[in-house]
């Protein structure tokens, strides 16, 4: 059943579905409105699995993200994943360095809300260090956690000291729910807005209006980030959110940070996993909201 019947079924029994969201004329350069990102794409193996799982399945993927951090991988493992990302056509961003989730501070073990901050100086100096260490492999997409660290690799970029087309994208783990802190990130650097996993489809809209840089949300929420599973809202989430990536996290998993060989085959199975729920996902989106999906997509290219 496409959107329009689900709703009129609803209305047929008395329950019609409010909407009145303005729908997004944003694109990205290529004309889509939307793009699929696999968290949690924790070095080569796993980005390998992931793209083995996308070509067996015609899921197009566009971009890996990472949430170890650029310090957990080698050299030659960094190198490999751009070289995948350049012969597939996938964005890979690999998250910055220190944390307060892994640091000798307190407040992260209480409160998921100052995980991904910088404390100190010193950790944003190695922040950036990690900024300069990928960007000289090949790297140029950034997974940023601390607001102090954005708005610094913003001015880095303005001066060229790290390249004009990098991509710095907002973790989850910076609270983003609403328009002028969209707005604010934007201002000092920010190129992709990684949103509140928990926002309604109208606060989705009002970031919207608020900046032009992609939009980032999980369809499907990782446990520690709130466990929703969206799946029945994606034709609204692209129609008022475009450009956006949907990003697939596995409920029901265990957190995998910092990976390594000791997890090697679990983190492996979970970034199938998250490309198996993609294809439930473009799926769903096909059948609801027809006249969304892109052609490029629909015509089943993979990465």
């Amino acid at each position: 059943m496409t959107l329009d019947e689900i709703r009129m079924l609803a209305a047929g029994l008395g329950h019609p579905v409010v909407t009145g969201e303005p729908g997004s004329t944003g694109r990205f350069p290529d004309g889509r409105r939307y793009r699929v990102e696999i968290p949690s794409c924790e070095g080569p193996a796993v980005m390998a699995a992931v793209l083995d799982e996308a070509s067996r399945r015609a899921v197009r993927v566009d971009r890996v993200s990472q949430g170890s951090g650029i310090m957990m991988l080698t050299d030659h493992e960094i190198g490999t994943m751009v070289r995948l990302g350049s012969e597939h056509d996938v964005e890979v961003c690999l998250f910055l360095g220190p944390r307060g989730a892994w640091d000798t501070g307190g407040q992260a073990k209480v409160s998921a809300a100052v995980g991904g901050a910088a404390r100190g100086n010193a950790a944003v100096a190695a922040s950036l260090a990690d900024a300069v260490r990928a960007c000289d492999l090949g790297v140029r997409s950034l997974l940023v956690g601390d607001l102090g660290v954005l708005e610094l690799l913003g001015r880095m970029k303005a001066d060229g000291t790290l390249p004009a087309d990098l991509v710095l994208k907002t973790s989850v783990l910076m609270p983003l729910g609403n328009g002028p802190t969209a707005a604010l990130y934007e201002r000092v650097g920010a190129t992709s807005l990684n949103i509140s996993t928990d926002l309604t489809i109208g606060q989705i809209a009002e970031i919207r209006a608020a900046a032009t840089a992609p939009i980032d949300i999980y369809i499907e929420v990782p446990d520690d980030q709130g466990g929703s599973v969206r799946m029945y809202e994606v034709a609204e989430v692209v129609r008022v959110a475009a450009p956006v990536y949907l990003k697939l996290g596995v409920r029901n998993a265990p957190n995998i940070y910092p990976s390594g060989q000791h997890v090697a085959s679990m983190a492996e199975n979970l970034g199938r996993e998250r490309v198996r729920r993609a294809e439930l996902v473009l799926r769903l989106l096909a059948e609801l909201a027809p006249d969304l999906v892109d052609a490029s997509v629909a015509a089943g290219s993979t990465a």
